[in-house]
């Protein structure tokens, strides 16, 4: 495998991924290009089922069984990942790409001391073999804030918290030192103290070294304090794309509109009530033949039933996927005092 030093860390261009359902094809990626370099912190935002991490497993080709990347391109600092062989693409899981799980307790192996499942990484990725990986292994755990990590070394799984577990995936999922890290939904299952931490975590590790950051999840308010750019996704597709700052002041999809409209903020006026989005998802066996979100959609217009919208840029930097779109100051007005 040959690597380039230049250009982005991971380049994705058209990437579609389906899958085989008895009751026909599914398109859970659709035509998705993304950019990213390193030390950035990149964000997928989007509803459950929208292809979020459809599209992390895509890029580790970890598809289940029923599903295949159908077309499209990801390189790796150069090295094209959908060409290499299986043997090839397990030596980059891990080495290259860490991912963490979204849920730590099913993740990590119940019967095994956390300590020997780092230590494996590391002897598969690494030069470090016995007690120096094993020495590696508790460093890591200091790293990620394990509390007594030469002691918890030992402990299984079940003996930890939910807190703990997470930390014990991070320090996993960068225990070879990877260049991308994804993070699908780190911190679901804990409780807002422990994810501010383990928030603060990742973002020092990524200050820290040349990792890029894709970290996949439904909350606005994590991606607004995280990430330096964001894609908001929808039925497979990206509806808006830009930097966080600008698709969070100025949100340009009804969608993204509708996600920021459906979750409670600092700044909301006392009394506002929140809105949530109408209606079910996108049918994902039926053909594609017009935007996805129209039939949810308050700025649905003629086009919007008759046509897939393709993105464009609205201000520089900014693009979004939709025929009619939201006001420049409509969210302000929507949270401006009343």
């Amino acid at each position: 495998m040959s690597a380039v030093a230049s250009g982005p860390m991971l380049q994705v261009r058209e990437l579609s991924t389906v899958l085989e359902t008895e009751s026909g094809l599914a398109r859970a990626v659709d035509a998705l290009s993304l950019s990213i370099e390193r030390r950035e912190t990149f964000a997928l935002v989007g509803e459950s089922g929208s292809g979020k991490s459809m599209t992390a497993l895509s890029l580790l080709r970890l598809l289940p069984d029923n599903g295949r990347i159908a077309s499209g391109s990801v390189a790796l600092g150069g090295t094209d990942l959908l060409g290499l062989r299986e043997f090839d693409m397990q030596r980059v899981r891990g080495a290259r790409i860490g991912i963490i799980f979204q849920e730590p307790a099913t993740s990590l192996n119940a019967v095994m001391p956390v300590g020997r499942q780092i230590t494996e990484v590391i002897e598969r990725h690494t030069e470090l073999r016995g007690a120096a990986a094993r020495d590696r292994a508790i460093e890591w755990l200091e790293r990620v804030g394990l509390p007594e990590p030469q002691r918890r070394v030992d402990s299984y799984p079940f003996q930890m918290s939910g807190g703990q577990k997470q930390r014990v995936m991070i320090a996993l999922a960068l225990a070879a030192e990877p260049d991308l890290l994804i993070a699908d939904e780190p911190t679901t299952a804990l409780d807002v103290t422990i994810q501010a931490q383990i928030l603060d975590l990742l973002r020092t590790l990524v200050a820290e070294r040349d990792t890029a950051l894709i970290l996949i999840t439904h909350d606005l308010g994590v991606v607004a304090g995280m990430c330096e750019r964001v894609h908001v996704m929808y039925a497979g597709m990206v509806m808006e794309e830009g930097s966080a700052e600008s698709v969070f002041a100025s949100p340009r999809h009804p969608y993204t509109l509708g996600l920021l409209q459906s979750v409670p903020r600092l700044d909301t006026p006392r009394g506002r009530k929140l809105h949530p989005i109408e209606g079910a998802p996108r049918d994902m066996l039926q053909p594609l033949a017009a935007c996805p979100f129209a039939p949810r959609c308050a700025y649905e217009v003629a086009d919007s039933r008759r046509e897939v919208p393709r993105l464009y840029e609205v201000e520089p930097g900014h693009r979004v996927a939709c025929f009619n779109p939201v006001p420049a100051d409509a969210w302000q007005r929507e949270v401006a005092p009343v």
